[in-house]
């Protein structure tokens, strides 16, 4: 009992974290009916609906498949590595930057292994990180910060769009740059090397679409979550039960664990006003600070309840993913991923501290001027 415990803590420290937090502060607010308003429910059927139809999709190669063909038309390392970065890039803004990263890292390193160039392949999943954390910024339906602030601050889907697509296109402009910086000398690779992934069965492929439709009709507020709900999980209870087991369960129940804490501590006066002081001084700073600590997810659901400045701080909870490993736990993907194979965990770690704040210099400033 004891090993799963530090297991889980070693593992999930996020969801032990704040349901520690969440047990504590019902000695402080008892539990009663509010509890029940506490948590968004919306946001939960979203995410479990798109976690689902998601896992579907890598389930039946789509991914796969489609990277396998492109990457069958190029030869060059240097543009190897730039269209894993651009991949990792565009491919979080549908998959969100988890499962992005934890669908092509493993194909990066088997892909890389064949130049036998250990700086370029750092630099490589560095940059599809980077990548994939402010790729998955641009739309509700990104990651889960992004859509738990959609609705919280009830944004319009273009009035979202506008407000994220000028750090969006310097966030591409700068990994683009940095591929050729950091990359100055190119090799080619056989074609041969390329895996040749099979096509996805075509209509479970139509199936999971139409569903990631529906999900998108939920999020434009078009159709009721619980439409959205009821239909995606028929669908896999018949096409792909296996689908469900590879939901992230924890994420959902860390959110229902901060639904929790953010209700009670709004009930606390006096924590309620020092907070709500602190966040206002600068939230979009305040907002990068956390993350740092907490990681972007955790911070984005606490500050909105001293704040209603849902602009600054979707920026801020956003931008501050890069920094430390832990801003966005998606970032811990890669970094298991290449300590595992290559043992050098501390290398990689320097070397995505330097990057990621030297991006988050560039990007912060990018806010001032905007704001």
């Amino acid at each position: 009992m004891k090993d799963k415990i530090l297991h889980l803590l070693k593992t999930d420290t996020i969801l032990v974290v704040s349901g520690i937090l969440a047990l504590i502060s019902c000695f402080f607010v008892a539990p009663d009916k509010e509890y029940l308003d506490y948590v968004n429910y919306r946001v939960l059927a979203i995410l479990f609906s798109l976690m689902l139809v998601v896992s579907a999709l890598v389930r039946i190669g789509t991914f796969d498949f489609l990277t396998s063909r492109l990457l069958g038309r190029i030869r060059s390392e240097r543009y190897i590595s730039l269209f894993l970065i651009l991949l990792s890039f565009f491919l979080s803004m549908l998959l969100t930057n988890d499962v992005a990263l934890v669908t092509l890292v493993p194909f990066a390193l088997l892909l890389l292994r064949a130049f036998g160039d250990r700086r370029r392949t750092v630099y490589t999943l560095i940059l599809m990180t980077v990548g994939a954390n402010l790729g998955s910024m641009l739309t509700p339906i990104d990651n889960p910060q992004n859509l738990y602030l959609y609705t919280e601050y009830g944004f319009g889907f273009s009035e979202f769009l506008r407000l994220m697509l000028p750090y969006s296109l310097a966030a591409l402009v700068l990994l683009v740059l940095s591929v050729f910086l950091l990359n100055r000398t190119d090799h080619t690779m056989d074609s041969a090397t390329i895996r040749q992934a099979p096509r996805p069965d075509l209509v479970k492929l139509t199936v999971y679409l139409v569903l990631f439709v529906i999900c998108m009709l939920n999020v434009a507020g078009i159709l009721h979550y619980l439409i959205m709900l009821g239909v995606c999980v028929a669908a896999m209870l018949f096409l792909d039960r296996g689908a469900f087991k590879k939901v992230d369960y924890s994420l959902l129940l860390t959110f229902v664990f901060f639904f929790i804490l953010i209700g009670n501590l709004g009930r606390i006066e006096v924590i309620r006003d020092t907070l709500t002081r602190i966040v206002e001084k600068n939230v979009a700073l305040t907002a990068i600070a956390s993350s740092q600590v907490i990681s972007n997810v955790p911070a984005a659901m606490l500050l909105s309840a001293f704040t209603e400045k849902g602009a600054d701080l979707l920026v801020g909870v956003n931008l501050g993913g890069l920094g430390t490993l832990i801003a966005s736990m998606a970032s811990l993907i890669t970094f298991k991923f290449y300590a595992k194979e290559k043992q050098e965990g501390e290398h990689y770690l320097l070397k995505f501290t330097v990057i990621s704040i030297l991006f988050l210099a560039v990007l912060y400033p990018l806010y001032l001027f905007i704001r």
